[in-house]
């Protein structure tokens, strides 16, 4: 039976051409060994599994060849590249600095560097995970690195640069490798399925290399556990069960929730997720991640930094349609601060519930600029009609006696009176009027229910936070409010201070509440908080304290007396 050889290894590069995702490494490293420009010194640094070792071995096996190709690359028929795939090549050193660390190992290698290649040109030392040397151990390879035989080229790799001293890195050649872009590794899988003769669905290789983060080593190995796990077929449902990850499913479904503001159906969902075995955190994550994805779906420029498969895109797209920017952004900000609070709440799932509860209703924070102009204008409709009862009939006209008294013509004109008919030009201003005095608009009465009042209040409290008015967010959320019926008083400690950063959401906040809570009888009012209504107590001093003492208890007179204590009392 043939040994299982995992796809890292099996399928790793053996030219540059076939290293994934970092051309402008290895098109400088093959520039360098036409021209014999070549460092003395290499220093390839990056996050783990992009290619840093396995371009370090090419380069050493490319050095050494005898028959270059046009390109640049190494033959893989003499006898250096030879010996190198038997990994039996003299002229190529492997040291892991993770368990070789100490000065005695670098005084080993500094040894061998002092003899010769017997056969080839060029001897090559490959240092893997340098920033895991001592200091003293970097101090003992400072010289030889700084000034090494014509012969040696050294290749250190490391995945934290930040780590290794600044008088090495001024004597290296720094290469930085990037992350793996997910449709280059998704290709790359693509090509290794069909060697392997392995049917695999885009979506299902697009998820692997979202899930890698970059790591092609991490990627394949994730490849061969669901070709374990599902054999000869690999698709999107039994890989996002075998990685344990969350479905776009879901947080479509929970968007179309939010923007329906079906709250019920968003909390039924997040239960089935707890059930499922996900983390609540993980949850919220994925959340800001896919309010991330429509707001980059908005604008057509930036759909191409949507790393989806095409399928998962258009819904994307579809779904971005429906929701409005100030949504998503709004939304973007509530999801971010139930992450950033999710490890410090006692109760995660009560933290993401309430998350989901401000979700669900944020609509209706983001319509209450329309709403205030709406009930503004209403309000004026009705001053305007209670001011229009109280004026003088239309038909009624009081003459003037200075215009009487010198105008004889006028005397043989008959007198109007109250009671007389009213002139046909009076008919239109009475219609006009009772239609002023009629209510413009049904006014609401709901009962109040506390647990909607606080919802909203504490939504109205997130949206003016957001728009920096934090001195009366503060106000807000520190103090508990007291419901008299359509009466909201909100105690505050210090009036003085609070009270203005009230003054300015003052209004809003009344016809956020009478809107959503659909009562226009709703009052909002401030008090001064009494909870410590009791009269302060003195403050008494060493004597009143031992006054005090001697009257009740006057054995206290006695011991004094007894001590013979001079002590005023």
């Amino acid at each position: 039976m043939e040994n299982f050889i995992v796809s890292a290894r099996k399928y790793r590069p053996a030219t540059f051409d076939t290293v994934v995702g970092q051309s402008h490494v290895t098109t400088t490293l093959k520039n360098a060994i036409q021209n014999n420009h070549l460092a003395q010194a290499f220093l390839f640094c990056g996050p783990r599994g992009v290619g840093k070792t396995t371009c370090a071995r090419i380069l050493a096996k490319t050095i050494n060849c005898q028959q270059l190709t046009a390109e640049g690359e190494a033959c893989d028929q003499c006898d250096s590249c030879v010996a190198f795939k038997r990994n039996a090549s003299y002229n190529i050193s492997e040291l892991d600095a993770a368990s070789n660390n100490s000065v005695e190992d670098i005084r080993n290698l500094i040894e061998q560097v002092r003899i010769p290649p017997q056969m080839g040109k060029r001897k090559v030392y490959i240092i893997d995970e340098v920033h895991m040397l001592s200091t003293a151990a970097f101090n003992a390879f400072l010289k030889t690195l700084e000034e090494p035989p014509s012969y040696a080229i050294f290749i250190l790799a490391t995945t934290e640069k930040h780590k290794i001293l600044p008088t090495i890195l001024s004597r290296c050649q720094i290469f930085d490798f990037n992350r793996i872009k997910i449709t280059d590794m998704a290709n790359h899988l693509a090509s290794i399925a069909k060697k392997e003769s392995i049917e695999a669905e885009d979506e299902a290789l697009r998820l692997i290399a979202q899930k890698a983060d970059g790591g092609l080593r991490d990627a394949l190995s994730m490849f061969d556990l669901i070709v374990t796990f599902s054999g000869k077929t690999i698709s999107y449902k039994k890989t996002i069960e075998n990685l344990h990850i969350l479905d776009y499913d879901y947080y479509f479904k929970m968007t179309d929730a939010f923007l329906t503001e079906n709250l019920p159906q968003a909390w039924l969902l997040f239960d089935e997720i707890l059930r499922h075995g996900f983390d609540g955190h993980n949850f919220v994550v994925g959340l800001c991640e896919h309010f991330r994805n429509l707001l980059v779906c908005k604008d057509p420029a930036t759909v191409i930094l949507l790393e989806v498969s095409e399928n998962i895109q258009k819904k994307y797209a579809e779904q971005a349609q429906k929701s409005s920017v100030s949504f998503l952004l709004s939304a973007v900000n509530i999801a971010n601060q139930a992450d950033l609070n999710y490890k410090s709440s006692k109760q995660s799932k009560l933290h993401v519930e309430v998350t989901l509860m401000k979700l669900a209703y944020l609509h209706r924070a983001l319509d209450l600029p329309a709403l205030m102009e709406d009930l503004k204008k209403k309000s004026e409709l009705k001053k305007q009609a209670t001011n229009s009862q109280v004026l003088p009939p239309v038909n009624q006209t009081v003459p003037n006696p200075q215009v009487l008294d010198n105008e004889p013509t006028l005397k043989s004109t008959p007198k109007i009176t109250p009671t007389s008919t009213p002139q046909p030009q009076s008919a239109k201003p009475e219609t006009e009027q009772q239609n002023m005095v009629k209510e413009p608009t049904i006014l609401l009465n709901k009962p109040i229910q506390e647990e909607e009042l606080k919802a909203q209040w504490l939504l109205f409290a997130e949206k003016i936070k957001a728009d920096g008015k934090l001195r009366a967010y503060t106000s807000l959320t520190s103090y508990p409010i007291n419901i008299k019926g359509t009466n909201i008083e909100l105690p505050l400690a210090n009036s003085t201070i609070e009270e203005p950063g009230i003054k300015e959401i003052r209004e809003a906040l009344t016809l956020h509440l009478r809107a959503t809570l659909q009562n226009s009888q709703i009052m909002f009012t401030t008090t001064k908080a009494t909870a410590n209504t009791e009269t302060p107590k003195k403050v008494f001093t060493n004597q009143d304290k031992a006054r005090k003492l001697m009257e009740k208890y006057p054995v206290f007179a006695e011991l004094k007396n007894l001590l013979g204590l001079d002590i005023d009392f």
